[in-house]
C-alpha cells in the first residue's frame, strides 16, 4: 500500500543524504517535496500541514544543521513524526474484569466488517480465549449465514436468530448465552448500510445502550481513503468509537486513510488487514509501520509470522535433514505450504530492510503454486525417493501438474544443488547449530 509514498520518500532523503551540509534552503525544499509526497498519497491535507510543520521546526534546529550526518538526523526525525501520527504506542483489546468482554463492531457495509470479526474472533482464539460472535446485521441477508459459515471454519460458536428483525434482542440475548457458555469474549457483527444514515445510526446506539460493550471498533476500509476517514468521525461523533481497524491493507490504494484516521479521530489503530485469509488480522505497531514507509523494512513482524507457524522441535529436525541427506520433496512440500500461510510472499520480503532497494527484482507468486503443482502431482513414493523418477514418471507429473518435463527436471537440479551447498555449509563455523525455520 506504501510503496509509491515509499518510494518517494526515499528520493527526498537520498538527496539530502548526499550532501554534506545542510542549509535552512536545503530543509525548505525536502519539506515542500515531503508535503507533496503526502498530498498524493491521500493524507488530509490539515494532517499532512501539522507533520510537515512539526518535522520543519525540528529539523532546522542546530542539532540537525551542525550534526556531522544532518540527513540522518531528518530521516530520524520523520520516523519519529510519522510513529507519532500513527499512534506512537500499540493498543491493545480492553479487556473486561467481569467476562464476557463486548466487542460491537461498527461500519459501512462492504468495509469487510463480518469477516474481520470472525478474524478477531480467531485472533482471541489463539491466545487460549473463548471467543463467541453474534448474527446482529440483520439488513443484509447473507449475513447471518456468512458469518456462521466463517465462525465453523475457526470452530467458533455464532449467535443468530432468523424470526426477529430486532437487533437489540439478538445483542441481549447473545449476551446471556455468552455468559452461560462461559465465553470470555463476545464480538457483535453488527449492520452496516451504503452510507450514513440515521436509520443506521439510531439502531447502532441502540444496540450500545442496551449492552454497553467494553470496545466500540469501527471498521474502515483502507482503500476508500479519505472517505474513511471521514465516516469514522462521523461514526465516533454519532456513536461513540474506541478504535479502529482498517482492512484491506494488502490493497493499491496511496495509504492515505492510514495515516490521517488517528490524528484525525483521536481514536487508535488497534489492528489492520493484510489479506482476505481468516488468519491475516494483525495487532497494529505504530513504529513497525512507519518503518516500513520509510523503507527500513519490519523485521520484528517477520519473525513473528514465522514463530506462529513454526514449531521448534520441528525446525530442528528439519535442520538435521537440511545438514544432512534425508531433506526430501516431501519435506520441501511442508515448508512452501508454511511459508504461503504466512502471506503474500511480496508481503513478506517487503518486511526485510533494503528488499525495495533491489530494483528489477521481481517476486513471481506462480512459481511457487508451478513448484507446488509438481511437488503434489508425485506420489509420495516419488517424493521421499527423487531418484524414481524416469522419463514416463515425469511426463506423468508434467500433464498432472501442467507444467513441462523441463520444469521438473529444473526443480530436481534445484534440490541437488541446495543439498550440494547445505552440505559444504556443514563444516563452517557457525551453522549446523543455527536454527532454520525453513
Amino acid at each position: 500500500m506504501f510503496d509509491s509514498l515509499s518510494e518517494k520518500l526515499e528520493g527526498i532523503f537520498k538527496s539530502l543524504k548526499s550532501r554534506g551540509v545542510l542549509k535552512e534552503a536545503d530543509i525548505d525544499t525536502a519539506m515542500k517535496e515531503i508535503r507533496l509526497a503526502l498530498l498524493e498519497a491521500d493524507v488530509n491535507f490539515k494532517v499532512v500541514k501539522g507533520f510537515v510543520d512539526r518535522v520543519r521546526a525540528a529539523a532546522i534546529g542546530g542539532a540537525v544543521l551542525e550534526s556531522l550526518t544532518p540527513g540522518q538526523q531528518v530521516v530520524k526525525i520523520v520516523n519519529d513524526e510519522l510513529c507519532a501520527l500513527l499512534g506512537s504506542t500499540s493498543e491493545k483489546i480492553h479487556l473486561a474484569p467481569n467476562p464476557p468482554t463486548i466487542i460491537m463492531m461498527i461500519g459501512l457495509q462492504g468495509s469487510g466488517k463480518t469477516t474481520t470479526a470472525a478474524k478477531l474472533a480467531r485472533f482471541f482464539k489463539a491466545q487460549g480465549r473463548r471467543p463467541m460472535m453474534a448474527a446482529a446485521d440483520l439488513q443484509r441477508p447473507a449475513a447471518i449465514d456468512q458469518l456462521i459459515a466463517l465462525g465453523k471454519q475457526i470452530d467458533v460458536p455464532v449467535h443468530s436468530a432468523r424470526d426477529t428483525k430486532d437487533p437489540v434482542s439478538v445483542c441481549r440475548a447473545a449476551v446471556s448465552q455468552a455468559r452461560l457458555d462461559a465465553r470470555d469474549v463476545l464480538i457483535l457483527d453488527t449492520a452496516g448500510r451504503l452510507h450514513i444514515d440515521d436509520t443506521l445510526m439510531n439502531e447502532l446506539r441502540a444496540v450500545k445502550d442496551a449492552v454497553s460493550p467494553s470496545e466500540t471498533l469501527f471498521v474502515a476500509d483502507a482503500m476508500t481513503g479519505q472517505d474513511a476517514v471521514n465516516v469514522a468521525r462521523a461514526f465516533g461523533e454519532r456513536i461513540g468509537i474506541d478504535g479502529i481497524i482498517l482492512t484491506k491493507l494488502d490493497g493499491d490504494a496511496r495509504g492515505g486513510a492510514a495515516l490521517s484516521i488517528r490524528e484525525v479521530t483521536g481514536k487508535p489503530i488497534k489492528f489492520i488487514g493484510t489479506g482476505e485469509k481468516i488468519d491475516m488480522l494483525e495487532a497494529f505497531h505504530p513504529d513497525r509501520v512507519a518503518s516500513r514507509i520509510l523503507g527500513m523494512g519490519d523485521v520484528l513482524s517477520f519473525i513473528e509470522k514465522a514463530q506462529d507457524m513454526i514449531d521448534v522441535k520441528e525446525a530442528e529436525r528439519l535442520q538435521e535433514k537440511l545438514f544432512g541427506e534425508g531433506f526430501n520433496f516431501e519435506d520441501l512440500r511442508e515448508q512452501l505450504k508454511k511459508i504461503r500461510s504466512m502471506g503474500p510472499i511480496e508481503n513478506l520480503l517487503g518486511m526485510i530492510p533494503g528488499f525495495n532497494k533491489l530494483k528489477g527484482v521481481q517476486v513471481d507468486e506462480s512459481e511457487f503454486v508451478k513448484t507446488g503443482a509438481i511437488i503434489d502431482s508425485r506420489t509420495r513414493r516419488e517424493r521421499l525417493n527423487p531418484h524414481l523418477l524416469d522419463g514416463s514418471r515425469k511426463r506423468r507429473i508434467a500433464d498432472g501438474s501442467g507444467t513441462n518435463v523441463s520444469d521438473i527436471n529444473r526443480l530436481v537440479k534445484q534440490q541437488k544443488e541446495m543439498k550440494k551447498m547445505m552440505k559444504m555449509l556443514k563444516g563452517k563455523k557457525g551453522f549446523g547449530r543455527m536454527p532454520m525455520p525453513f
